[in-house]
Order: C-alpha cells, then structure tokens, then sequence
C-alpha cells in the first residue's frame, strides 16, 4: 500500500516541474531504510534529452543530504503522472537503473496519476535483470 505522505508530496513537487518542451509534468518522493523523504521533479532543458527525470532528481536530492547506509537505500518511492493511453506511467529504463542501483529486487514502486489512482510494483518486476556490479 502507497504511503500517503510520499504521494502528496510527489503530487506537490509535480506542480513545480520544468517541463516547456513536453508539458508532461512528474513528481516523484522516495523514503530511504533509515526512514529520510526526498523528493523531485523531471527539470527539462532545451537541448533534450538533457533534462532530468522526477526520479533522477530525487536519487540526486538523497545522495546529497546523506552519507552512504541505510539513509542511501531507498525502501519504497512514488511517482505521479498523467496518465498516457489510459495507463499509470512507470519509471524509464535509465531511471529503473538508478532505483536499482540505490534500492534493490523489493523496493516498492508506487506509480499513479494525480488523483491518487495507480499500481504499485516491486523493482525486480520492473527491472527483472538490472545491471549490478559485484561488490554493492
């Protein structure tokens, strides 16, 4: 079950996102183990596709306010969206990855539209062969 917290905030960070060129808005808010929120929001650039994902930025918001542990391993994350042909969007491959490489096969992944509507998957089942390198 998604938390409630994390959707309002990904719903509110949505609502703060650069996106001129795709008028496709995202948010995204992610818990760590050790219990820390980060959120961010796609930030797009006019030499696309340089921008940043909503998950990419929140990735970005945890690495820089902990040291490596528990406060850098993401337990569950939310991501709003419109919807596109009727269905929730989920996380791009590049974004999969970096979930990957800061959560692991559990990690929830909660992907819904602004009213809250969605689907919530485990990372393995998403990314069932995420590159890991020996050692993580």
């Amino acid at each position: 079950m998604m938390r409630q917290d994390l959707f309002d905030l990904a719903l509110t960070v949505r609502e703060r996102a650069h996106a001129p060129y795709s008028h496709f808005s995202v948010g995204a808010a992610l818990v760590t183990e050790a219990g820390s929120v980060h959120a961010g929001c796609n930030v797009e650039n006019g030499a696309f596709p340089e921008g940043w994902c909503a998950e990419t930025s929140a990735i970005a918001h945890m690495v820089g306010a902990a040291l490596p542990g528990p406060h850098r391993r993401i337990a569950e994350i939310s991501v709003v969206a419109d919807r596109i042909d009727g269905r929730v969007v989920t996380p791009c491959g590049g974004c999969r990855q970096r979930l990957a490489e800061f959560g692991g096969p559990n990690t929830l992944v909660h992907a819904s539209d602004p009213d809250g509507n969605g689907q919530t998957f485990r990372l393995a089942d998403l990314l069932p062969a995420a590159f890991v390198l020996d050692g993580k």
